[in-house]
């Protein structure tokens, strides 16, 4: 089932974030090759065929949360719950085992919380974009979740419309962010002294179709999106961004749009 866009409840796309440093790609693998998740390619970062569906697993310790969820979803025609956990380590087994292409992750969840959890999703499964559905709104929550490798933060008295939508968001390589909560993790990451960069970052560095593309993954477009744009083909888009990575010593997407932000190559309205 799918809902009209209207102006009141579209749901703020946004890619202002940056991953902590870690040992493995987060988001994407070290080709470059792989930066919508699940899609584009033929096959998944998991080795799965891909399918009309998006494949999604609900980690949260509350039963009533996870059944609520399951109905609301199962009158999605491209949504399909495949799995639960009611606990971080089981939902790292239930990935082994499902391969869903979207988890929905909690916070406070048992024994480990979800925020370190996601954080092993995303070293381990590349390909699974994990979106955080919590009742926190802490400034300091929201920043870690998406340094440690959420491609998505909402809040859980989102609508079912605004969730639905964050899954299809992030399965085609975007990031999905509460309207509410925009302006609090950019006001964050401005904050951040610029000594936090990676060194060798200018925008000198790159060629005038480089930034315009930097600003279009600013602005949340997946690489399809920025692909119709161009007039170019997927490929070509992914062979901009991976020299755009080697050049601004960046492993991921979400990098280069902090990047952006700090270099004000934020995109324009009209963009």
């Amino acid at each position: 089932m799918r809902y009209p866009d209207t102006e009141d409840h579209r749901l703020h796309t946004t890619v202002a974030t940056e991953s902590v440093t870690l040992p493995s790609p987060v988001f994407m693998g070290n080709d470059g090759q792989s930066l919508a998740t699940g899609a584009g390619d033929g096959w998944n970062n998991m080795g799965m065929p891909p399918t009309s569906q998006v494949r999604v697993l609900i980690v949260d310790d509350h039963a009533l949360i996870r059944e609520g969820l399951s109905q609301l979803f199962s009158l999605e025609d491209d949504i399909e719950v495949v799995g639960e956990a009611v606990d971080g380590f089981t939902a790292l087994e239930q990935i082994r085992q499902l391969h869903p292409d979207v988890v929905l992750m909690d916070i406070n969840l048992p024994v480990v919380d979800g925020i370190a959890i996601t954080r092993q999703v995303t070293q381990q499964f590349p390909g699974v974009a994990v979106i955080m559905l919590t009742m926190h709104r802490q400034n300091q929550q929201i920043v870690e979740a998406m340094r440690n490798g959420a491609r998505g933060y909402l809040l859980k008295n989102a609508s079912a419309r605004d969730v639905a939508q964050a899954i299809r968001t992030v399965h085609a390589g975007g990031v999905a962010i509460s309207p509410s909560l925009t302006g609090v993790l950019v006001n964050e990451l401005r904050r951040q002294p610029e000594s936090t960069s990676p060194a060798g970052q200018h925008v000198a560095q790159l060629s005038e179709k480089e930034v315009e593309i930097i600003r279009y993954l600013a602005a949340g477009m997946s690489n399809k999106e920025i692909a119709e744009r161009l007039a170019y083909s997927e490929k070509t888009v992914k062979n901009y961004l991976s020299i755009i990575f080697q050049k601004l010593h960046l492993r991921d997407r979400t990098q280069v749009a902090i990047f952006a932000l700090r270099q004000g190559l934020l995109p324009d309205e009209e963009l």
